[in-house]
């Protein structure tokens, strides 16, 4: 797009990406809170005061709690999070989503039954899921305006998800400190203490969150150019007047006025229109497969796991705090992988990691039951990392990382949503199977995943094209190989309108051809 040819062209001040990297860190305030509020349930869920309150709460039970909170996202994905957004700005999106999540922590924590904390569940559903949205969208779209080259945009997207993976290793450490509270009080309030802390990046984001500026983008699409020019000019750490601010305020407002014209299009063409139907469908089945991976029901069931497997809980704890410490630096080390290797390639090597870590994980409590080996419960412990391991290589960012790429810009907010809603899906099928599969089959439960793991990687790398090194706008010839660019008198060229166009040959990549 011309924005970014434009700011390409001159070097911006250092303060520019300083202020760039402030505020992506300062939105992983509700990243972290997000990862935060999953994590603490698998802590929770093996504390004695929590079983206590519900009174001794059955497998079904506790995958119920586990799978209304994908209840709550799922609506939020399709009714909420999309709305918010294009209508009232990121800002304001992010910040419903921390305040409705705040809402849902508290219902939790005073839970006494099994009905308020089912009720906080899903409230907290419906807030992260705005703030699952919101929040990369916001980084996503400065990161444009800072113009993040496509040989390096993997490494800037998954700053989000180190965000949500750093809440989760906070989570399993909190409940590793409160397991050592262990009177009568610590029974009580242990576990409502360590829910209600999640209140500490929440209300430091909302206290922050409006002194952040708006993207400049959406001020235009509202008609507040002069607020727009104020919010372009903090993020290049230029003067308002200065002629960079000017030339690139102007492209915003013409590509913003050009996009009117093909809003007009519905939504639904993405599921009409083949080209865009050719992504939605892929970007929505590898949000499915990753909820399908295994490792919802590692986040939120790992202390039961290994406690199966002979760890008593603080020890469980202190394990599950390691493997998400662990987990960080494995997203880390993703973000230079996905832009190295490639998107499909570490997605099928996750996979396959992770298939042979949970048929380990299956087969030896078959071979040696009631743990009468610990060296192969030790193995399995192991092999819980590896699998950790292999999650955070591929579908951990990169599932995320490939839908928001494929997308046109005036159908990515829709198109990630509608994806995202098939996440939801996927982990309540999760959520629910792993609680009353081991109750049923024990340790075969894992066997499920794996072969779920197995399909996914020849789903992968049959039907996925490799988007790495690829700029946004060249996945239009990626997804429909009859793309022609139209070419103005400018000479810049329009490759929207084919996108979206009513003439355009809908002919579909095969599997294997339309691989880079």
């Amino acid at each position: 797009m011309a924005v970014t040819v434009a700011a390409a062209s001159t070097p911006l001040p250092p303060e520019a990406s300083a202020r760039l990297m402030a505020i992506c860190l300062f939105f992983g305030l509700a990243s972290l809170a997000w990862g935060y509020n999953i994590g603490i349930m698998a802590t929770i869920y093996v504390h004695p005061g929590f079983i206590e309150a519900l009174h001794k709460p059955s497998k079904a039970t506790t995958g119920f709690i586990t799978s209304i909170y994908y209840v709550g996202t799922w609506i939020s994905y399709i009714y909420l999070g999309h709305v918010l957004a294009d209508r009232y700005g990121r800002r304001v999106a992010a910040a419903n989503g921390v305040l409705i999540t705040a809402v849902g922590a508290a219902l939790q924590a005073s839970a006494d039954g099994a009905k308020a904390m089912i009720l906080g569940r899903i409230t907290c559903g419906v807030g992260l899921a705005i703030v699952s949205s919101s929040v990369p969208l916001y980084q996503r779209l400065f990161l444009k305006t800072n113009v993040a080259p496509a040989k390096h945009r993997g490494r800037y997207v998954v700053i989000n998800h180190i965000g949500l993976v750093a809440g989760l290793a906070v989570a399993f450490w909190t409940g590793f400190g409160i397991s050592h509270w262990e009177s009568e009080r610590g029974t009580y309030y242990g576990w409502r203490i360590s829910m209600a802390l999640q209140f500490i990046p929440e209300v430091m984001f909302l206290a922050g969150v409006f002194f952040c500026p708006e993207t400049p983008r959406w001020l235009v699409e509202h008609g507040r150019s002069a607020a727009a020019r104020r919010s372009l000019a903090y993020l290049r750490a230029l003067e308002p007047s200065s002629e960079q601010v000017n030339r690139e305020l102007r492209e915003i407002e013409q590509d913003v006025e050009r996009r009117k014209v093909a809003a007009k299009q519905s939504w639904t063409m993405l599921f009409t229109h083949r080209p865009l139907f050719n992504r939605l469908w892929r970007a929505a089945l590898l949000s499915f497969m990753g909820q399908m991976a295994g490792n919802t029901s590692m986040k939120y069931y790992l202390p039961t796991i290994l406690m199966n497997l002979g760890l008593e809980r603080k020890m469980t704890l202190m394990t599950a705090g390691i493997e998400t410490t662990l987990k960080i630096f494995c997203t880390m080390f993703d973000s230079w992988l996905v832009d190295r290797y490639g998107r499909t390639r570490t997605l099928v090597a996750s996979c396959f990691i992770m298939s042979f870590s949970l048929l380990l994980n299956g087969a030896l409590p078959i071979a040696y039951p009631k743990n009468s080996n610990p060296v192969a419960d030790y193995v399995c412990i192991v092999f819980i990392f590896i699998y950790t391991f292999g999650f955070s290589i591929g579908f951990g960012p990169a599932a995320w990382l490939y839908g928001s790429e494929i997308f046109p810009t005036d159908f990515r907010a829709r198109g990630l949503n509608i994806a995202a809603s098939a996440s939801s899906i996927g982990a309540i099928i999760s959520s629910q199977t792993w609680p009353v599969g081991m109750q049923k089959i024990g340790s075969k439960t894992h066997f499920i995943f794996m072969s779920t793991n197995l399909v996914s990687a020849f789903i992968v790398w049959l039907y996925y094209p490799e988007t790495s090194g690829r700029s946004l706008e060249d996945m239009d010839a990626l997804f429909n190989p009859t793309f022609k660019p139209i070419m103005h008198s400018e000479g810049e060229s329009e490759r929207y309108r084919d996108d979206v166009g009513e003439d355009i040959d809908n002919t579909v990549p095969g599997p294997r051809s339309s691989r880079a």
